[in-house]
């Protein structure tokens, strides 16, 4: 059982949901409560012409106590913010209101990439489908990671 400790009415110890916004999949990664390490959590299909699955992902938010929310923000190879990026802001900006959460946005470049990299030499067999799942939810967990560990070195 979690015991949260508070100081002057902050917890001490949260959880933080990390996210991979993508076209059709949204990867998702948890912290642990000490908001040290992150682990790959699901990856939720987005489909054509719909909005977000904003509900479902309150609902894992809630189900899980998150109170921070961390999204990779897309950027080109010079670090310059792109039209993809817009609409990233912009989920960002509608989960932010409608769960009353803070929303932090981190680079994101490479990180699908080292994702695929890391999902293939495990070398799991499984269908194409369930690898870009993976690859969504564990390029969640490094963006959520590289999060983790640059506020460790900030504070």
């Amino acid at each position: 059982m979690l015991i949260l400790l508070q100081l002057k009415g902050k917890h001490l110890l949260m959880r933080v949901l990390g996210i991979d916004y993508g076209m059709r999949r949204i990867g998702l990664a948890l912290s642990d409560p000490t908001e040290t390490i992150a682990t790959p959590l699901d990856t939720l299909i987005r489909r054509r012409g719909k909005r977000a699955p904003l509900s479902k992902i309150e609902s894992i938010a809630i189900e899980k106590g998150v109170e921070h929310l961390v999204i990779g923000l897309p950027l080109n190879l010079k670090g310059n913010e792109t039209e993809w990026s817009e609409e990233v802001r912009a989920f960002g900006a509608q989960l932010a209101k409608r769960m009353n959460l803070r929303v932090s946005f981190i680079d994101e470049r490479m990180t699908s990439v080292r994702a695929e990299r890391t999902v293939r030499s495990i070398g799991l067999p499984k269908t194409k489908r369930e690898n870009k799942a993976r690859i969504d939810a564990a390029a969640a967990q490094l963006i959520l990671q590289n999060w983790l560990d640059l506020r460790k070195h900030t504070k």
